[in-house]
């Protein structure tokens, strides 16, 4: 949904107003009408956004048009605005968006996250950063190994901050927040898709008379999505979704799973049933992910099979469907799951499973939404007998035990953990 707000009526530096109007960015949405003039104007803001509102573009011309005002300390060789995202994905969203943006800016965007080119994104930021996009684990990283400094900062955007707390990287960002210069001396813009009171606090502690933008509860969880829900036990599960995917002409659908085992379980039996599926966890390589995310997108793949790892930070237009084959155990991750349809005015169709395992998750969902869910019947003898998937192949690695280290399967952890996953 976009407002009758214009770009052009804002006082944007006029390299800001080119990339725009290359990039076709003409009118506002909601977010973006009630934060960009607080956030233009240097006050700190916490918003209350979900992914697919339009926040990230907020944050970014808020950035672009602080360093490029005359006030601004002139690029250098540490950053003078810092974005810290709780996900891989989504950092590099907003990189990709930061390059679009700010195409005639003349601005140097650099991102860092972990699992991939630790070398070569060293170097990246030694050559001088104007903003520095990441996640906390590689941040803290290059941090301490003094590549850069955060003395300089003019502008830091925490993104998704209820997921923070959800990852346990709190901490981390206390860490890198005392390394700023003073609540004060710095801009800081805060968005969450929630706002509960650790996010408040937060904003209390590490910023300066926050100015709080809240959309009603409606607007979080969208009214252009249809929602419903089957009971089926769970031996039908399987073949109800087949059955399903099967109906959906021209479908771009996401199924969201609650475990890496039973991601890989459905995605392949979706193939060995004539699905172009492809999964997507945390287990996965992130090049290959970028790969599935690319090929989603481009509409190559009809339908991704995910855990929560893809429930937020992914700019996937044109979803057609969201199916929670797992019911998820936390009602919030409820409304950021069906948040991957219905983006910016389209609607879109939300199917949930309340199966054996997880229905007593619903009453739960149902009241933070404030409204049940449509029960939608299915006949348990009308559903497809459904092809086994090919046993998997060996992958010819010898298992992990005491000899080599003890690394077991999972190879060393020292220093790692769940922490620094980014």
């Amino acid at each position: 949904m976009l407002t009758e707000t214009r770009f052009d009526s804002f006082d944007l530096h006029p390299d800001i107003r080119r990339s725009l109007a290359e990039a076709g960015f003409e009118y506002c949405t909601p977010i973006q009408e009630r934060t960009l003039p607080l956030a233009l104007s240097g006050r700190d803001v916490a918003g209350q956004a979900r992914t697919g509102t339009g926040k990230t573009a907020a944050f970014l011309l808020a950035v672009f048009q602080r360093l490029l005002s005359p006030d601004s300390i002139g690029p250098g060789p540490n950053p003078r605005s810092i974005i810290i995202a709780p996900t891989r994905e989504l950092a590099i969203q907003i990189h990709r968006d930061a390059e679009l943006l700010g195409k005639h800016t003349g601005l140097r965007s650099v991102l860092t996250y972990g699992g991939v080119d630790y070398g070569k994104q060293r170097d990246q930021i030694a050559a001088g950063v104007d903003i520095l996009i990441g996640t906390p684990g590689r941040l803290i990283d290059y941090l301490k190994q003094g590549v850069y400094n955060l003395k300089v900062i003019e502008v830091a955007v925490l993104d998704e901050a209820d997921r923070m707390f959800d990852l346990g990287f709190i901490a981390d960002i206390r860490y890198l927040f005392r390394k700023m210069p003073p609540v004060d001396k710095r801009q800081t813009l805060m968005f969450s898709a929630t706002f509960p009171l650790k996010v408040t606090e937060l904003a209390y502690e590490h910023m300066n008379d926050a100015q709080t933008i809240r959309f009603e509860e409606e607007q979080v969880t969208s009214d252009r999505v249809r929602q419903c829900v089957y009971y089926p036990s769970n031996r039908e599960k399987l073949p109800l979704l087949v059955k399903l995917l099967r109906g959906m002409e021209d479908g771009h659908v996401m199924v969201f799973v609650n475990t890496r085992h039973e991601t890989d379980r459905v995605a392949r039996t979706l193939k060995a049933n004539g699905m172009n599926a492809a999964m997507l966890a945390g287990n996965v390589p992130q090049k290959k992910r970028q790969t599935l995310l690319k090929r989603f997108h481009d509409g190559e793949l009809d339908v991704l099979v995910a855990t929560d790892v893809a429930a937020r930070g992914l700019h996937i237009p044109d979803v057609s469907h969201v199916i929670n084959y797992d019911l998820p155990q936390d009602a919030a991750d409820y409304v950021h799951r069906i948040g991957r349809t219905a983006r910016l005015g389209a609607t879109g169709d939300a199917i949930s499973f309340a199966c054996e395992d997880y229905a007593f998750h619903l009453p739960e969902i149902e009241e933070y939404i404030e409204m049940p869910l449509t029960v939608e019947q299915h006949d348990p003898d009308d559903l497809p007998e459904l092809e086994r998937p090919a046993p998997r192949k060996p992958s010819g690695k010898k298992k992990g035990g005491r000899r080599g280290g003890g690394r077991g399967r999972g190879g060393s952890n020292r220093g790692g953990g769940r922490r620094h996953s980014g």
